[in-house]
């Protein structure tokens, strides 16, 4: 299994917690030079697969607006 089908198998709300979990691990100071460059590599990876779920969830949103503007417009011509 490559990395990017395993990240394709996390949910947004894992990703995000990742993400967090990862700022703080670095913000800790602790983490070697090969732990932080592991984890940023990490958190880029977790914060594009926010952005692609978040984009997703925005097209969905926009065809509900677009089938219920029709639906309107629609209703409109058959009054």
């Amino acid at each position: 299994m490559t990395a990017e089908s395993r990240q394709e198998k996390i949910t947004y709300e894992a990703a995000a917690a990742r993400v967090e979990e990862i700022i703080g691990r670095l913000d800790s100071g602790e983490a070697s030079l090969d732990e932080t460059l592991q984890l940023l590599r990490e958190g880029k990876a977790m914060i594009e697969l926010c952005a692609r779920e978040l984009e997703a969830v925005a097209g969905a949103l926009e065809e509900l607006r677009l089938d219920e503007l029709v639906a309107r417009l629609e209703g409109d011509v058959r009054a």
